[in-house]
């Protein structure tokens, strides 16, 4: 038995779509809540004005006719495929923001609190929110109990208090000196941040090391100080020393429109290595002035520092009095050469903003206000693993 044959038709053409008036709404509201960031769209549409398919080639002018018969239908499909669009385009951001991280490590002692407080603050062409951003341990449990550093204030807030804190925010964003440039980005970071990882790492017991090597090494025998300490070298005769560094109190830091200022109490323990042993002789105590600058690499922030100033007084000693005014040059020279590179060398490093991820800063400028430095920066998006995900 012969089956039958089908008839097989083919055709080619061209065709051209233009759209007029097309408006697209949107409407979503975006809240804090418990330091997260939640969106909720409220309304969607998109609306047609006009929409003009041509036809060309083949059997176009059997085609056009079709299509023009269906015009409307079309207009709606692709009105209704928009706005389908726009709401799973809302709903995976909202879900992305719902699982911003409330903390970013910073090193294996540190983390970043990046929960959000406060309210948010919109105006006609910027939104603004804060960010805890205080340095917390990572041994402990991040609760969203925060105290607001930058307005010295907890819990919620008045009406009267609201306004104040916007009239307060509206002032600050002016003086970032960001508005009148073609920056998109303006970060203000408060003092209570650098005070913040200063109490930490001295908490923790970070802020104390050995000094054992150092540029002019005779300096750590006591046959190098017995012009400077006769006393020390008669009693411990060419034995080794070392150097015994601890901050005494977290270093302060000072942010004005000039500079950054930094207080650091230290106390210099000498010790000398006798027979295996270590032994303490004496303790000078020293209050160190340094100014800084904080310079933006990428998304990090750190800075070097330089000493202005200090001053230093004999805390207690085994060898009996020492005459400060020989020694200040030498602890000067030791300052100077081991513990500010020693301390750049780390600041310098610093730690990463917190930024979306994927994004980059970029032609970042810094200037000092007061108790806080302002970062203003255009930003650019990558597909980079290498940043830190928020």
């Amino acid at each position: 038995m012969m089956g039958k044959k089908e008839d097989q038709f083919s055709d080619h053409g061209f065709a051209s779509i233009q759209v007029e008036g097309m408006q697209v709404g949107l409407t979503f509201y975006l809240e804090i809540q418990e330091g997260r960031l939640k969106l909720s769209p409220v309304e969607c549409g998109c609306f047609v004005e006009d929409l003009s398919i041509k036809l060309d080639g083949g059997a176009s002018w059997l085609y056009q006719g079709l299509v023009d018969v269906f015009a409307g239908q079309i207009e709606s499909a692709v009105e209704e495929a928009i706005t389908k669009n726009l709401n799973e385009a809302i709903l995976k951001l909202a879900l992305s923001l719902e699982s911003l991280p409330k903390q970013i490590p910073v090193d294996d002692v540190a983390s970043l609190n990046v929960t959000f407080v406060n309210d948010l603050l919109l105006s006609n062409s910027s939104i603004g929110f804060e960010i805890n951003g205080l340095f917390t341990r990572r041994d402990q449990t991040l609760e969203y109990k925060y105290k607001d550093h930058l307005f010295h204030k907890e819990g919620s807030f008045s009406p009267t208090d609201q306004k104040w804190k916007s009239n307060f925010y509206e002032e600050h964003v002016q003086a970032l000196s960001c508005r009148d440039s073609s920056r998109m980005v303006g970060i203000s970071i408060d003092e209570a941040i650098f005070h913040s990882a200063s109490n930490l790492y001295f908490e923790a017991g970070y802020l104390k090391w050995i000094v054992d090597k150092i540029p002019d090494q005779a300096l750590l025998n006591t046959a190098g100080w017995r012009f400077i300490i006769p006393q020390l070298y008669k009693k411990y005769p060419k034995d080794d020393m070392n150097l015994n560094v601890s901050f005494v109190s977290p270093p302060i830091v000072r942010i004005s429109p000039q500079n950054i200022d930094i207080i650091a109490n230290v106390d210099l323990i000498i010790d000398v290595l006798e027979g295996g042993q270590v032994i303490p002789v004496a303790c000078i105590l020293l209050e160190i002035h340094a100014s800084g600058f904080v310079r933006i690499r990428g998304n990090d922030l750190g800075g070097k520092v330089k000493v202005d100033d200090f001053k230093m007084a004999l805390k207690w000693s085994k060898i009996g009095n020492l005459k400060m005014f020989l020694i200040q040059p030498v602890i000067r020279t030791v300052v100077e050469t081991v513990f500010v590179p020693y301390a750049n060398a780390r600041l310098w490093k610093g730690f990463t903003l917190p930024m979306f991820h994927g994004f980059t800063l970029e032609k970042a400028i810094t200037n000092y206000l007061d108790s806080s430095l302002v970062v203003c920066s255009d930003v650019a998006y990558s597909e980079s693993d290498d940043h830190v995900r928020l």
